[in-house]
């Protein structure tokens, strides 16, 4: 199933989840750094990957929400395709949680409180991600009609499946 949301013929949302997720697992290490340094910097680098993050996923969520949309309905796509997009959201709103426990000191010692948040979300993220990787490798969803391995370059006005049969076959 094709992406509905692409720039220069590649699906977006794939483009956009690196960012949010790098930020927010690198806010993870940050703080995991500073709790063993007590290095304040670590601290509020933490917080700023934290907001970079976050801000990240609310831009990667449209263009998924919009390929989630274009599942036909009772396909195990759909269903992995909800549990994925959901789950990502309680991903965002524990991590927003743990943003708003330190945006009054955030070159300070999280709270436990903060840092559990964190922690968590960080987890459901590796869930998540799992999730939507299943989406693609295994349910096809975002991957061109016809995609093969002797395909077309994407900037191309060819399709996928354009190509010759027998250019396609694998030596």
């Amino acid at each position: 199933m094709e992406s509905k949301a692409k720039v220069l013929g590649h699906p977006i949302h794939p483009i956009l989840i690196v960012f949010p997720l790098g930020l927010l697992a690198a806010s993870v290490i940050f703080d995991i750094v500073y709790l063993l340094t007590d290095t304040a910097s670590f601290a509020l680098v933490s917080f700023w990957t934290l907001v970079g993050g976050l801000l990240g996923g609310l831009v990667a969520a449209v263009p998924g929400w919009i390929d989630w949309s274009a599942i036909p309905a009772g396909t195990r796509a759909k269903r992995v395709g909800l549990a994925h997009g959901l789950g990502n959201v309680v991903v965002l709103l524990l991590f927003a949680g743990s943003w708003l426990f330190r945006r009054d000191d955030p070159g300070y010692l999280p709270s436990m409180l903060a840092l559990g948040l964190s922690f968590v979300a960080f987890a459901i993220a590796g869930v998540t991600g799992w999730l939507g990787g299943e989406l693609v490798d295994r349910l096809g969803v975002g991957v061109d009609d016809g995609a093969n391995l002797n395909a077309p370059n994407s900037l191309s006005d060819r399709r996928a499946s354009s190509a010759h049969p027998v250019a396609n076959a694998v030596r």
